[in-house]
């Protein structure tokens, strides 16, 4: 498991590295081209890739310093800085979003039409959604097992679908002449980053609470080890996760007297142990195993 993780960790940095130098070369080049065709959502989507650049880099870090061992005051050891990584990266999306639909408002509602290149637009747009399609690929297969690379992953998705804002914004400008389709593309990308923002925010304050996954039913868990033979009662049941795909378990397992007396508590914990492993993908958990009378002297806070 140590190895795989390890093995994990290295794959998402060279990812994450390579995803920096792809964004880092269209952010360049989308500046350029919003200082040469004055398009306003050109520029707002450069903001949103260097707000995802900052991010990118955040996580980056972040999947180094989650790689760290566990020692005697980080206990878990530093998984959790995953965590943190996905929280500045939603709170720079935020700020992002903000500050794009303040652009865009106050061109809408200005007096003075803006003049706007359309041809070089949309070239520099294009060439932008080509290599954040690049991205994409190379973010996708990890972004299901790490809310960091989720996070990095949902910001070159945004990055994508601004590029395909700026394209129709251009086209439209191209055909109609309608200029303004420039700031109404910027309050789309606005529009397009404010959910991706709260998703990811949810999904870090779930951790930080450390709410149950959503994913993991703690009532079917309990109808789980209740089944095992010699369990007789479960209570004082706790499920959080340190980060994405990291589930941590602890209870009290009330037990037959006849588990106790034969000295079949080490073969109990492996049944219960494998039973979270195998069912709800669970690899860290404590059980700590009760006779009735011990039970029937703790209060109930948790059920």
């Amino acid at each position: 498991m140590g190895h795989d993780h390890a093995h994990t960790s290295q794959t998402n940095r060279v990812r994450l590295t390579v995803a920096i130098g792809i964004v880092a070369a269209v952010l360049v080049v989308e500046v350029i081209g919003a200082a040469l065709t004055g398009s306003l959502a050109l520029l707002a989507d450069a903001g949103h890739m260097f707000s995802d650049l900052a991010g990118l880099v955040i996580a980056l870090v972040a999947t180094v310093v989650a790689a760290r061992p566990a020692t005697d005051r980080q206990t878990f050891g530093y998984q959790r800085a995953e965590v943190f990584g996905a929280l500045i990266n939603g709170l720079i999306l935020v700020t992002v979003a903000i500050s794009v639909v303040v652009g865009a408002v106050t061109r809408l509602v200005g007096s003075s039409p803006v003049e706007v290149q359309a041809m070089p637009m949309l070239i520099v747009a294009a060439i932008g959604l080509v290599a954040n399609i690049a991205g994409l690929l190379l973010l996708r297969p990890a972004a299901k097992g790490s809310i960091n690379m989720r996070g990095a992953y949902l910001e070159v998705l945004g990055d994508a679908l601004g590029s395909v804002a700026v394209i129709a914004a251009a086209a439209v400008i191209l055909l109609t002449g309608f200029a303004q389709a420039d700031a109404i593309a910027s309050l789309v990308i606005a529009a397009m980053i404010g959910p991706r923002a709260f998703v990811l925010l949810r999904d870090v304050v779930r951790v930080l609470s450390e709410s149950a996954p959503i994913d993991t039913d703690v009532t079917e868990i309990r109808r789980h080890l209740l089944e095992t033979p010699g369990v007789v009662a479960v209570h004082d049941v706790h499920v959080w996760a340190i980060t994405s795909g990291a589930h941590v378990f602890s209870a009290h397992v009330v037990v037959e007297p006849v588990v106790l007396q034969s000295g079949g508590s080490g073969e109990l914990l492996d049944a219960l142990s494998g039973c979270l492993a195998e069912h709800f993908d669970v690899d860290h958990s404590t059980f700590q195993l009760e006779p009735a009378e011990h039970a029937a002297h703790e209060d109930y806070p948790h059920l």
